[in-house]
């Protein structure tokens, strides 16, 4: 049904069509094109997510918001989805242009090894759950951690995983500061947020 009105699934969001596909391509070619003639053409993915979120005059984008107060931001998937078939789609007409996911890597490792204490708000589950807990086992673990899921701990996935697993592996101290919350993050997160703003 949902095929025939023209409307995708993302997790547990519904997308229209014309807020997906042709229209990220109408939007992303032309700041991607602006980001490699201005000579960046072997970037690292923060660097061109920082780019492009300079480019989004939108108050409501995350992107918009981080590279307003150049907070990075790490994507340990860059290919997977719309995003990543838009940086490709480019590449078919510029062989020059490429992005080195490994510079993000050096990034990640100057920040964990450099830190004193670390901590993780961890929504939703798999690659950029695991991500940040499998580099900082390298510092001996997170000190802190709050994940917000709505998987299941019986299926055996990465996302269902409790944060318990991962003392195991010394992603999390052994004595740290961590709990996992069962529930809808739409609900989870606004609460979570808002208990702290109270305070």
């Amino acid at each position: 049904m949902l095929y025939h009105e023209g409307i995708n699934r993302l997790g547990n969001i519904l997308i229209p069509n014309e807020s997906y596909g042709v229209i990220l391509e109408e939007k992303l070619q032309p700041m991607i094109e602006e980001i490699y003639s201005s000579g960046k053409n072997n970037t690292s993915v923060r660097e061109i997510v920082y780019e492009i979120g300079k480019r989004i005059d939108d108050e409501a984008s995350i992107l918009h918001w981080a590279s307003k107060n150049k907070i990075p931001m790490f994507i340990p998937g860059p290919t997977d989805g719309s995003f990543g078939s838009q940086l490709w789609s480019f590449r078919q007409t510029h062989p020059k242009f490429s992005i080195d996911i490994l510079k993000d890597e050096d990034e990640l490792a100057e920040i964990v090894f450099k830190t004193k204490k670390a901590g993780a708000l961890m929504i939703g589950g798999g690659i950029s759950k695991h991500h940040v807990i499998w580099w900082n086992q390298f510092r001996d673990g997170l000190d802190w951690a709050v994940y917000l899921t709505t998987a299941e701990e019986w299926d055996g996935s990465l996302s269902g995983a409790r944060l318990r697993e991962a003392v195991s592996w010394g992603k999390i101290k052994e004595k740290a500061h961590e709990v996992t919350v069962e529930g809808d993050a739409t609900i989870t997160l606004p609460i979570l947020v808002g208990a702290i703003l109270k305070d």
